[in-house]
């Protein structure tokens, strides 16, 4: 077989399955479409020759494992991608093929010209001429967070079982439910998947090297009232509402997502909710240093514990939990699945672009569970939105990758 024939038509038969997951289940995984999806995903691991395909029963990934047939002493590598999608729109999801894309014009998504993707908007479009283009129609997102990745993974797999004189070293492969509601990483079985290292191929654009992620944690701020009528409220009422309001005034203003870059963190407020009587805020608090970052959480209970003073009893609570920490706390000890794949990224004149992720990936958690796992590009852009797309051809070149990081890790074991 050809290297990237069937790369394209899974991609856009996996996309087009509704695999969006739901935040406020609490069964793993979070819905029954995921677990339908991950079924058809395990039957195709089976159907192209892989062994031990099974399902980890209190994670719900799909695993499945490539023996080496290099003789060598080869550390064994896993590669994993996650197979749900963000909480937007994946109901009858229709991708658009551009191709030869001459990057520089708008792409129309919805036949009424209501949605489109602009070059103005989207500057990154022009990195793209001559290439095809999978968009969405404009209703919907794409999915290529991380159908891409997934895409990618099987088909390197199906090119090894078809070339069997390409060398390797054993090779796990791993299919997440509920990264996107950050949960799917919790139950993973690391001792079960059994790897040295391990790639989530889960990041953005051509290039994308990530091993440096925020620490990140979860803060529910719950406010009492005292409602009382209107009429009589002087020195009486205190409105929740307005006590939220107060609160969050009181956060250092510049520290917002919309406000910072690069290393900074932040404080987001992302639901508010309530009435006079009752009121509740949930932020999320994000920092790349760990230190900083378990200020940043001090700093929301200092304020509630000011406002309490003020009342002279307890109406404002605050309770926090951690949901990752920085997986270069993990790497820098050993930065060998960083090196290999900034190396196949060089052979194959890709150039690496490692900067600190804004954010997450499932490898956060795996990497402390003691197997260091770097972020590795999947092609996909504007990810969680209408405007998400990706190239046929940086998807090409990351199953490309992951075949020259298999083939790296065994000639240097040799």
């Amino acid at each position: 077989m050809a290297k990237y024939e069937t790369l394209l038509p899974r991609f856009l038969k996996y996309v087009k399955t509704n695999t969006r997951s739901n935040p406020d289940s609490k069964t793993i995984p979070t819905d029954p479409k995921e677990v339908a999806f991950l079924k058809t995903l395990a039957q195709e691991l089976t159907d192209l020759g892989l062994q031990d395909v099974h399902t980890q029963p209190q994670s719900g990934y799909v695993v499945a494992t490539l023996p080496a047939n290099d003789d060598g002493k080869t550390p064994i590598l896993g590669y994993i991608a996650h197979i749900d999608t963000a909480d937007f729109n994946a109901e009858n999801i229709d991708p658009q093929i551009h191709e030869n894309y001459d990057g520089e014009s708008d792409i129309p998504l919805s036949k009424d010209g209501k949605w489109v993707l602009k070059t103005s908007d989207f500057p990154a479009l022009h990195d793209y001429k001559g290439q095809t283009l999978i968009t969405t129609d404009g209703t919907t997102l794409l999915g290529a967070d991380d159908k891409s990745g997934a895409a990618e993974i099987m088909t390197a797999m199906e090119y090894y079982m078809a070339h069997p004189e390409v060398k390797h070293g054993e090779i796990r492969v791993g299919f997440a439910p509920d990264e996107e509601t950050g949960t799917g990483a919790d139950h993973f079985d690391a001792k079960d998947f059994n790897t040295k290292y391990a790639y989530t191929v889960d990041g953005g654009p051509l290039g994308e090297l990530e091993y440096e992620t925020f620490n990140a944690a979860q803060t529910t701020v719950e406010i009492q009232g005292n409602e009382v009528h209107t009429a009589t409220a002087k020195g009486v009422m205190v409105n929740a509402l307005q006590v939220g309001i107060d609160y969050h005034n009181l956060i250092p203003a510049g520290d917002r997502p919309e406000l910072t870059d690069g290393r900074q963190g932040f404080f987001h407020l992302f639901k508010m909710s309530g009435t006079p009587d009752h009121a509740k805020l949930v932020y999320i608090i994000r920092d790349h240093d760990r230190k900083v970052f378990e200020q940043r959480k001090q700093e929301l209970q200092n304020i509630a514990d000011k406002l309490n003073t003020e009342f002279g009893e307890e109406r404002v609570k605050i309770e926090t939990h951690d949901q990752y920490y920085n997986m270069r706390e993990i790497l820098e000890k050993d930065m060998t699945p960083v090196k290999l794949a900034q190396a196949a990224m060089e052979n194959l004149d890709i150039k690496p672009n490692i900067y600190p992720v804004r954010g997450g990936t499932d490898g956060s958690k795996i990497s402390f569970m003691g197997i260091p796992t770097p972020n590795l590009f999947a092609g996909g852009e504007n990810m969680h939105s209408r405007y998400e797309f990706v190239s046929a051809q940086t998807m090409e070149k990351a199953v490309d990758l992951i075949l020259e990081i298999n083939k790296l890790n065994s000639d240097q074991s040799k």
